[in-house]
C-alpha cells in the first residue's frame, strides 16, 4: 500500500524529485511503515499512532510542502484505520488523529516558507552571477601574441558578490591587462569595479604611458568613493616581447619560466588606487613559453588550520603545463581541496602565456618609455 501511495504522491508529469525531496519522502515513509508494523504487532489497541505525527515534520525538513501534505494524508489514513480497528474509538486515538492533522498543516507551512527562502536565494544568486558577468567579460583564448585565460572563484554559494576585476585588451601600445580588488563586497563593490573597468577600457587605448593610465584610474576611483575606499591593482603590458608591470598595492604577479617561479615585485611600493599612487614600472624581457599569473589576495590568504596555500611552491606544477585554461582549472581544484571547500574571499585569476612575437616583428621599447619621451 505504501508503494502505491508513494506513486500517487510523486504525481507523474511533475518531473523528477530533487534529492532533498526524495530523502525526506523516503525517511517519512520508512517511519510510517515502522509505526504501522508496531501497531499491527501490538494488536487491536491503537497505542502508537501518535508517533505518526513525526512523519510530516520529517518530510518537511527536506521535501516540498506538497509532499508534506501527501505524507500527512497517508499518516492520517493509517492512523484512522488503526483507530477504527478498536471498538469503540478511544479518546487518546482521536486526539492522536487530530494531532496528525494539525502537525501536517504546521509542517507544510514550514516547508513552504523554507522553499520560498531557497527560491529567493537561488534568484539572488542568478542575479549576482549576471552582475558579475556584466563586469567581467570572457577572456581569450588569444589576445595579440598571448594565450590568455581568466577565472573567477566565488567564496560562497549565496548572493554575496565581490569587487574582484580583470580585463585584457589589445591596444596600439601592446596587449594590456589589469587585475584588481575593490575594498568591500556587495553591489557597492561591483559598482566601483565596473567604474574602474569602464575607465580602464577607455584610457588603455588613449594613454601611451602606463603611469598615465594609473593616474586616470586613481582619479576615477577618488571621484566615486569615500576617503576609506580603495582599489588595489596591478597593470601589465606586453609590447614586442617586453613585459612592463606597475603595481598599486596589489599582490605581485608570478612569472613562470623554465620550472622557476619568480615574484614580479615592484621596484618600490605604491598605495592602492584612490590614494594617489606614484608607481615605478618593472620591465622584463619575455621568452617564448613564459607564463604570468595575476591573482587577487583571496588566493594568498586562502588557508587551512592557519597554514596558507603554497601558491609559489605549487605554481609551476599546477600552471606550467597544458593550456592556460587547464592550468587555472588545476589551480582551482588544488585550492578548493586545500581549504576543504571553504574560501574566505573571492578570487580572480588571469594566466597568460607568451608565445613569441609575430614573424617579422621588431622589438619595441615599452610604452611607458614612449610616454616619457612624449612628455
Amino acid at each position: 500500500m505504501l508503494s502505491h501511495v508513494r506513486t500517487q504522491i510523486l504525481q507523474p508529469g511533475r518531473g523528477p524529485l530533487s534529492p532533498g525531496s526524495r530523502a525526506g519522502l523516503g525517511a517519512a515513509l520508512v517511519l510510517l511503515a515502522m509505526v504501522a508494523a508496531l501497531e499491527w504487532a501490538d494488536g487491536r489497541s491503537a497505542n502508537y499512532i501518535a508517533l505518526m505525527v513525526a512523519a510530516p515534520f520529517l518530510a518537511g525538513a527536506l521535501a516540498s510542502w506538497q509532499i508534506v501534505l501527501g505524507v500527512g494524508a497517508v499518516a492520517s489514513f493509517l492512523g484512522a484505520a488503526f483507530a477504527l480497528a478498536e471498538r469503540p474509538v478511544s479518546v487518546s486515538a482521536a486526539v492522536a488523529l487530530a494531532g496528525i492533522v494539525l502537525g501536517t498543516g504546521i509542517a507544510a507551512a514550514v516547508a513552504a516558507v523554507r522553499e520560498r527562502q531557497a527560491e529567493q536565494i537561488a534568484e539572488l544568486s542568478k542575479l549576482a552571477a549576471v552582475a558579475q558577468q556584466a563586469v567581467l567579460r570572457p577572456l581569450g583564448p588569444r589576445v595579440g601574441s598571448l594565450s590568455v585565460a581568466g577565472r573567477y572563484i566565488s567564496s560562497t554559494a549565496k548572493a554575496e558578490i565581490g569587487g574582484d576585476l580583470y580585463e585584457v585588451i589589445d591596444t596600439p601600445y601592446g596587449v594590456r591587462m589589469i587585475i584588481g580588488d575593490v575594498c568591500g563586497k556587495g553591489l557597492g563593490a561591483v559598482r566601483l569595479a565596473s567604474i574602474v573597468l569602464g575607465s580602464y577600457r577607455h584610457v588603455a587605448y588613449e594613454r601611451a604611458d602606463l603611469r598615465a593610465v594609473v593616474a586616470d584610474l586613481d582619479r576615477a576611483v577618488a571621484r566615486s568613493v569615500g576617503d576609506e575606499d580603495f582599489v588595489t591593482a596591478a597593470l601589465v603590458e606586453e609590447r614586442g616581447g617586453t613585459l612592463t608591470i606597475v603595481n598599486c598595492g596589489h599582490p605581485a604577479p608570478l612569472l613562470l619560466r623554465g620550472g622557476e617561479v619568480i615574484p614580479m615585485e615592484p621596484p618600490a611600493p605604491a598605495p592602492p588606487l584612490g590614494f594617489m599612487p606614484v608607481v615605478r614600472p618593472r620591465v622584463e624581457r619575455l621568452e617564448p613559453g613564459d607564463r604570468l599569473l595575476l591573482f587577487t589576495d583571496g588566493l594568498g590568504e586562502a588557508r587551512r588550520d592557519g597554514e596558507f596555500f603554497p601558491t609559489a611552491d605549487r605554481a609551476w606544477r599546477l600552471l606550467g603545463h597544458g593550456t592556460v585554461a587547464d592550468g587555472l582549472a588545476s589551480l582551482e581544484t588544488a585550492l578548493v581541496e586545500w581549504v576543504h571547500g571553504r574560501l574566505d574571499d573571492d578570487i580572480a585569476l588571469v594566466l597568460m602565456e607568451y608565445t613569441g612575437s609575430p614573424s617579422g616583428a621588431t622589438a619595441v621599447v615599452p610604452s611607458w618609455e614612449v610616454g616619457a619621451t612624449e612628455g
